[in-house]
């Protein structure tokens, strides 16, 4: 089994709006009970890494008006769509390997969903350790993408038997350590974090139709926007086919719910 620290797939992060048409409007469903989780001390400013387009620390936000809430992301059209989304908190471009903030600034530093696809999670996880104070939580959440995730499977186990790459690019994305809870809490544990926990985050996914599900996997964002993006005409054509009935499953067109799984790690700072 590879180690936390092997090599993870690659996230296309070009467009704040389509990021948030194609998987936004579901993270900000599990920023909820991420929080939960996280189980944050009651005061004291948060580090959100990773932050995307700010459902997390909108969430956050919408809790405790007045916590200060520092977003950190490499993309800068996501930070832009973050400031639009959650306009409470300070964003910033940033490298999860590498924070500009001094030892103990933050009373909780969170990731939700990026982890995963960061050339060195140990290293973030340490900095994000480093930058928390004594006492204060480091929390993390991913997709369980081998059991937990039913829209990627029904579109990446399709795709695969119809396309070699696409079986590629699926198990590049679910074989990373990071997709199970024992990869999560041993990047954690291995930071030096006491008190280390995991658990399982569920949401639901609602689809009006198949077009709703279809269309923003088109938008050009994460592996599932790369894979669509380099496919040929055709090509996306049967895919789109091929997905389209296992969406239909032997029913009609229509409003879908599809389960969310992600697993989550927190741990104290000593």
């Amino acid at each position: 089994m590879p180690s936390p620290e092997a090599s993870p797939p690659a996230y296309r992060a070009s467009d704040g709006a389509a990021y948030d048409w194609f998987l936004g409007r579901w993270t900000q469903r599990l920023a909820e009970p991420f929080i939960d989780f996280a189980d944050m001390p009651c005061d004291g400013p948060v580090l959100e890494v990773g932050c995307g387009t700010g459902s997390l620390a909108g969430r956050i936000a919408a809790r405790r008006p007045q916590r200060p809430i520092v977003g950190a992301d490499l993309s800068l059209p996501y930070l832009v769509q973050a400031r639009s989304n959650a306009p409470h908190g300070i964003y910033a471009a940033a490298d999860a390997r590498k924070l500009a903030f001094r030892d103990g600034t933050f009373a909780a530093t969170l990731a939700q969903l990026v982890l995963n696809f960061v050339p060195d999670p140990a290293a973030a996880v340490a900095e994000m350790n480093r930058v928390t104070r004594p006492g204060g939580v480091v929390a993390a959440s991913v997709w369980d993408f081998r059991g937990g995730l039913v829209y990627q499977r029904v579109f990446w186990d399709t795709a695969s038997g119809i396309d070699p790459a696409a079986g590629a690019a699926r198990d590049r994305l679910f074989a990373t350590p990071l997709a199970t809870a024992a990869g999560l809490v041993a990047l954690i544990s291995k930071a030096g974090l006491d008190e280390v926990t995991t658990g399982s985050l569920t949401i639901r996914m609602d689809y009006d139709s198949f077009d709703d599900y279809w269309q923003p996997l088109l938008g050009g964002q994460g592996p599932v926007g790369s894979y669509a993006a380099g496919l040929s005409e055709e090509r996306c054509a049967l895919v789109r086919e091929r997905v389209r009935l296992a969406y239909l499953a032997g029913g009609a067109d229509g409003p879908r719910s599809m389960t969310a799984t992600a697993w989550a790690v927190r741990g104290r700072v000593p």
